[in-house]
């Protein structure tokens, strides 16, 4: 198994039950295709240095550590390309 980053920014305008739903949404994702869960840093709502789509200013990032075969990182990646309450999110391996 690998050890990835997951960085993601979700919408502004979603409340705090909301943002844990999308949280939960991801990492069950993660458990569900076999990966495991490390750690899941919530940082909270930052301002962006430039506007995204020319609508969005800032959004509240979330980072979560897991291991899991590149598998399990390509789902996670096609599922939040067509999430609408992603703005935007990277995958980084950690590691060798």
């Amino acid at each position: 198994m690998r050890q990835y980053e997951l960085l993601f920014i979700v919408k502004p305008d979603v409340d705090e039950e909301q943002l844990e739903a999308v949280i939960g949404k991801y990492t069950a994702l993660i458990e569900k295709e076999g990966g495991e869960i490390i750690k899941v840093d919530k940082w909270g709502k930052r301002k962006f240095a430039y506007e995204i789509d020319k609508k969005w200013r800032d959004g509240f990032y979330t980072l979560i550590q897991f291991n899991g075969e590149p598998a399990v990182a390509s789902e996670v990646d096609r599922v939040m390309k067509i999430s609408d309450e992603i703005i935007r999110h990277i995958i980084t391996r950690i590691g060798e």
